[in-house]
């Protein structure tokens, strides 16, 4: 296959991020795959976490903080019963509890308690820094520091189905709203503890999960040599621009 420099391109595409990868080297694939010569994400999804990611080129990624007061959704499963230190399945387990009296009115009744505006702590776990340095790096250390609560909005909130003790929620939430604390704070409430054990990030804002492409979508015409095709995936710059 001809290779070509690096290119000048502007413009957004909107990626569905496997799990398994972290935000940035998704990002690092897609900048190889179009040769561009810059590149940006527009918030960072968690290595087991899947789904949209916004990728901006050239132009756009001087845009691209127009997205960070953009609402998100999420479809979520959680594991009743274990709690885990980074409150996802990557961490170590802490505590585990029968789920025998958990009933679908309680889950019910406990979800009701997390709609609205809340306060959420920022895991220790999370990409959020102290003095420079993300707090997941100083966890890691054994290092722990104090967090101040933080008021987010969890605009919706629905079961989608419960069983064996796998509890798959959908989340529509405000900018800064941690879902693997909302599992572990709901866990708490029922008095079992929970953890995440799927993430999927369904929109932000207005681009959703059905405008999405996949890394092996895109490899599949970097290799056929379709550039023209692959290019038409970018949607324009000014699309951060409207409402």
């Amino acid at each position: 296959m001809k290779k070509y420099q690096p290119r000048q391109i502007d413009g957004v595409l909107l990626l569905d991020k496997p799990i398994g990868i972290s935000s940035n080297q998704a990002l690092q694939k897609i900048k190889h795959l179009f040769q561009a010569k810059k590149a940006g994400h527009t918030g960072t999804l968690d290595v087991l976490a899947s789904g949209l990611l916004i990728i901006c080129f050239g132009k756009a990624t001087k845009l691209a903080g127009t997205l960070l007061n953009a609402n998100k959704s999420y479809q979520v499963t959680a594991k009743l019963g274990i709690k885990t230190t980074t409150c996802d399945a990557e961490g170590e387990i802490v505590a585990t509890k029968p789920t025998d009296n958990i009933t679908r009115e309680l889950v019910e009744k406990t979800l009701q308690k997390f709609r609205g505006e809340i306060l959420q702590i920022p895991s220790m776990y999370s990409a959020l820094k102290h003095n420079g340095t993300p707090l997941y790096k100083l966890a890691r250390k054994g290092i722990e520091v104090k967090r101040e609560p933080r008021k987010v909005n969890i605009y919706e909130l629905k079961l989608l189905d419960w069983r064996d003790d796998l509890l798959k929620l959908e989340i529509l939430c405000s900018k800064g709203t941690y879902v693997r604390n909302l599992v572990d704070d709901i866990g708490a409430s029922l008095g079992c503890g929970a953890y995440v054990t799927e993430l999927r990030r369904l929109s932000v804002g207005k681009f959703t999960a059905e405008q999405m492409y996949t890394i092996d979508q895109l490899q599949q015409l970097y290799k056929s040599g379709d550039f023209p095709a692959i290019d038409a995936k970018i949607l324009s710059t000014e699309i951060l621009l409207i409402p």
